[in-house]
């Protein structure tokens, strides 16, 4: 079986899987990075957003051998020590999460949208396509916009 090297959230790792075996199971049943997670399988509902070299990706349908080299940063990756990620925080100034599943993968688009655009308008904002079905949008606008604000 091929081995694939790559930084996980700031660490080397080197794991033994099949090249065609998506990066979501890698990081959960070999990994136990379980931070992003399983919602469709398909890279529609992005509950397992992740971070491939800085942009939001799905893991979920990138295989393990595209992250040959590169950097994959989850959830749990995200905060400086310590110290919440901005994003992170206004998460929970706004109490966005309801039930919490999809958050992580809310945090992490999140993210990566205000690392390519620090004072986002309504509209970048709606182009997140991460599902909530609690439908805590409002208060995730709300949370991305504290979080721009605090640059």
């Amino acid at each position: 079986m091929p081995s694939y090297s790559f930084v996980l959230n700031g660490k080397p790792v080197t794991v033994e899987a099949p090249a065609d075996m998506p990066l979501l199971w890698v990081l959960r049943d070999l990994l136990d990075v379980t931070g992003p997670k399983y919602g469709c399988g398909v890279g529609v509902c992005r509950a397992c957003t992740s971070h491939l070299d800085g942009a939001d990706i799905q893991p979920c349908v990138v295989p393990v051998a595209d992250c040959a080299g590169r950097e994959v940063t989850t959830i749990e990756g995200l905060a400086d020590g310590d110290e919440l990620h901005p994003v992170q925080q206004a998460w929970l100034d706004r109490d966005v999460a309801q039930c919490g599943f999809c958050q992580p993968g809310q945090i992490m688009a999140a993210a990566a949208l205000l690392k390519k655009t620090s004072h986002p308008t309504d509209a970048d904002i709606d182009r997140i396509e991460n599902v909530c079905r609690c439908g805590t949008y409002c208060r995730i606008r709300e949370a991305i916009k504290k979080a721009a604000a605090q640059g």
